[in-house]
């Protein structure tokens, strides 16, 4: 009777798998994101694999490419949600435009003599450096999480706490 492989010898002869299918999705994966859930998919697929219900090769795939799957559309309702409430924000103060704000089509500007800008400084008086940045770049600039963690020299995830810490206060009656 054969021996059970290892984990790591399983890795090691499938982790071009976890590759391919990050590769066939179009997935961009500079931080190792998808591939770390594609090694979850694995060590979960070599835990439940049953020999009788067919190759581990193809259970393997199933289970990758669908781990990647969940992940993108975590990712992409995760982004959404950011986005809505960057709306919800802007839209809050596109009402108050005849207190000095200055829209164009990709963001909003607040004079800094305003009643809205002084309205703004005091509720997020209390926030982190990083939050600031968050609002500044996010909401008032409209840069994307990528153009702002490349500035900033951080992570994406990074930024995306920045932003949920941020709405988070937001939401508690700051704004």
């Amino acid at each position: 009777m054969r021996e059970r492989l290892t984990f790591e010898e399983i890795v090691e002869q499938n982790e071009r798998r976890i590759h391919y299918q990050i590769h066939k999705l179009n997935l961009h994966d500079p931080y190792k994101e998808y591939f770390n859930e594609g090694l979850v998919a694995m060590w979960r697929a070599y835990e439940s694999y049953h020999p009788d219900k067919g190759p581990l090769a193809t259970y393997f795939n199933f289970m990758i490419r669908n781990r990647l799957i969940d992940q993108l559309r975590k990712q992409k309702r995760q982004e959404n949600n950011e986005r809505v409430s960057s709306q919800q924000l802007m839209n809050k103060f596109g009402e108050t435009n005849y207190y000095g704000c200055m829209e164009d089509a990709n963001s909003m500007m607040v004079a800094e003599d305003s009643p809205v800008y002084n309205y703004i400084q005091e509720r997020t008086e209390s926030f982190s450096d990083n939050q600031k940045k968050w609002l500044r770049f996010y909401i008032g600039e409209g840069m994307s999480i990528k153009e702002i963690a490349e500035q900033e020299g951080v992570s994406d995830d990074a930024v995306k706490s920045w932003g949920r810490q941020a709405r988070k206060r937001l939401r508690e009656g700051a704004l």
